[in-house]
């Protein structure tokens, strides 16, 4: 019985070191992954087009002949 309630006892206490041993590292992962693609979003965005200069000729177009 003793035994018992020293495992129970042990991982009452040790549960916040448990949880911080889990979740550090999944913190730590998301923030580097969550960083990289916003970068690879950017390089990506300035590579490739994505048709807003197209549109602004569009614009200027029907403003021209408007006018």
């Amino acid at each position: 019985m003793m035994k018992v309630l020293a495992v129970v006892a042990c991982v009452l206490f040790l549960q916040g070191c448990i949880h911080k041993i889990v979740t550090v590292p999944v913190k730590v992962a998301y923030k580097t992954t969550k960083g990289v693609v916003k970068g690879t979003a950017a390089v990506v965005g300035a590579i490739i087009p994505d048709g807003d200069d197209e549109e602004d000729e569009e614009d200027s177009k029907k403003k021209k002949n408007k006018d």
